[in-house]
């Protein structure tokens, strides 16, 4: 019997219907991804490769199945060392490096709590951080900014009478010709890995699996980010993120593109996929191309690809006939919504359909388009098993076919395998969004005639335009539709005849120029598209949008900017 049978009783299914209705999943007591899956498969697939990574420089490493069982060992060996226990809140900001892997894996052998985070941190953000999940522990890749970031976090917390780090350490790049500012007072931790025991003895007094194994803070698209707190049974929620969504493989090769501080990296760089018997690709790059990243793909032979659309809209400006796809087999999507000119394009160009997806930190999977559906373009999908979904309106009742409303999850029956535990911390702010048995999403939808669910937008995203509900997603699908725009978002500026005018911030695709002209173009392309009202009153055209470091336009950044500000638009 494989690893993966102990886990879902039902592999194969007939239908969406079959799979929805009769999906489940065995949980085990005590049940740890690091002991119970990993080292299980050091043990039956010693020799075959679990982790293939490389950089943007040309350094290369592929790790077996027993490497990542004596790494995780002998990093979980350094870091009981420095003190480091069961329960401790433990931030790493490790970016791509190969040894995020070892290193989180060991942290779930202790019983420890794994904060993963994004290299572009501020001090403040650090200290902020810090504060609000009484980390003990740091471990950063070797850039001199994020260190004396780290180092003046922690000065911070010093001067304010409080201790907070015991171990503060650093993973050295394999391009670093010498050590970092401030080096002295760091750990330098892979030697120390290196040297460790091999040996590291599972602890007697394992977690339970309602304690908590994950901590991530929001992306921060709208507000202060948040701490969404996912316990040791999480892993298992991702086997559906996996094998039905990404289509992973029994010795195939996945790449989902995402930096390792975001939850995306918990979707599709470790969980679902190892426990499916797919190795994990890893491309470390800090500047993305395009071209660099299609070659990587081809060269390696990656069986399933999985990004955001941002990546998609920079791939379908290339010639995708140029390139060697023989070994792809599936790509999926999500982050935001695709449109469906990207769909078409790619398709085109590869042969390959992609299939969306819809999620959040707080959540696993929700709606996907799964392989027993046809794509809609723009469509997420429908509903994933164990989700018992609605569209609600504002007094709670549930929407009709066609018409928007609020996605919620009820959990009456039974919380979603992979479903968050609630806000570390903030019990008011758990309850604001899940009470009553629902867990409120803050995204607005809607269902068509066959089932399908469609994005509006965030609820706070929707722009009420004289009298008119305009999500941005309409909008932004139509405008990338022409030729002219590689991106664009779609926001509400204060208007005094509309209470809000529909604003498009633009980044031109190249060739094309910034004009009044193309002004106009713009927004009679999108009269005629979508409905006249729903147009560009104004639009500017820009370099670059603001997005998180996951790929996610921050369209709270650009109201900010318009709030208060005059700006005029054509009528």
């Amino acid at each position: 019997m494989e690893l993966l049978d102990e886990f879902l009783p039902k592999r194969e299914f007939d239908s969406y219907e079959d799979f929805y209705n009769s999906f489940s999943l065995r949980t085990p007591e005590n049940f740890n991804f690091a002991w119970d899956v990993m080292d299980r498969l050091a043990g039956t697939k010693a020799s075959e490769r679990a982790l293939e990574w490389c950089d943007e420089k040309g350094a290369e490493k592929i790790l077996t199945y027993a490497d990542i069982k004596k790494l995780s060992n002998q990093a979980a060996n350094v870091l009981t060392g420095t003190g480091i226990k069961k329960g401790d809140p433990v931030m790493l900001i490790l970016k791509r490096h190969w040894e995020y892997w070892p290193i989180l894996l060991a942290l779930h052998k202790i019983g420890a709590i794994a904060i993963p985070a994004t290299h572009l941190l501020t001090a403040k953000d650090i200290a902020y951080r810090c504060a609000a999940a009484d980390i003990v522990g740091i471990i950063c890749v070797d850039e001199e900014k994020i260190m004396t970031s780290v180092a003046e976090a922690e000065e911070k917390f010093r001067a304010d009478g409080k201790t907070m780090l015991r171990c503060k350490a650093f993973v050295r790049s394999v391009h670093s010709v010498s050590p970092p500012a401030g080096a002295g007072a760091w750990i330098d931790f892979k030697p120390l890995m290196e040297k460790a025991s091999a040996d590291f003895a599972k602890p007697e007094r394992l977690p339970s699996n309602d304690d908590i194994m994950l901590l991530y803070f929001t992306s921060g698209t709208t507000g202060m980010p948040k701490m969404v707190r996912h316990n040791f049974a999480y892993p298992l929620g991702h086997i559906i993120t996996a094998k039905y969504w990404q289509q992973v493989v029994p010795g195939g090769l996945h790449i989902t593109v995402a930096d390792t501080g975001w939850a995306k990296a918990a979707w599709g760089k470790i969980y679902g996929q190892w426990l499916c018997g797919s190795a994990v690709f890893v491309y470390d790059y800090d500047r993305f191309v395009p071209q660099a990243m299609l070659e990587v793909i081809c060269r390696h032979k990656v069986t399933t690809f999985c990004a955001p659309p941002t990546i998609y809209r920079f791939f379908i400006k290339e010639d995708l006939k140029k390139y060697d796809f023989s070994a792809l087999k599936h790509c999926s999507v999500a982050g935001e919504p695709l449109e469906p000119e990207i769909y078409e394009r790619f398709r085109e160009g590869t042969g390959i359909k992609l299939r969306e997806c819809y999620g959040q930190t707080e959540l696993t999977v929700v709606v996907c388009t799964y392989p027993w559906l046809e794509p809609k373009p723009g469509s997420m999908g429908k509903p994933s098993p164990g989700y018992d979904l609605d569209l609600v309106r504002e007094d709670g009742s549930s929407c009709d076919t066609g018409e928007e409303g609020q996605l919620v999850v009820r959990t009456g029956k039974r919380a979603p395998w992979g479903m968050f535990g609630g806000y570390y911390r903030d019990e008011q702010l758990t309850q604001s969004v899940w009470h009553d048995d629902i867990y409120y999403t803050g995204d607005m939808a809607w269902r068509d005639e066959d089932g399908y669910l469609w994005f509006v937008g965030r609820s706070d995203d929707v722009i009420k335009s004289s009298g008119y509900r305009i999500g941005p997603f309409e909008v932004e699908s139509a405008l990338v539709e022409h030729p002219a725009v590689l991106e664009c978002a779609i926001t509400g500026v204060p208007d005094p005849e509309r209470g809000k005018a529909v604003k498009a911030t633009v980044v031109l695709a190249k060739g094309w120029s910034p004009s009044e002209e193309l002004k106009k173009e713009l927004q009679n392309h999108v009269k005629r598209i979508t409905a006249p009202y729903k147009y560009p009153r104004i639009v500017e055209f820009v370099t670059e949008l603001p997005k998180t470091i996951s790929g996610k336009i921050r369209r709270v950044e650009i109201r900010e900017t318009d709030d208060g500000k005059k700006t005029d638009g054509a009528d």
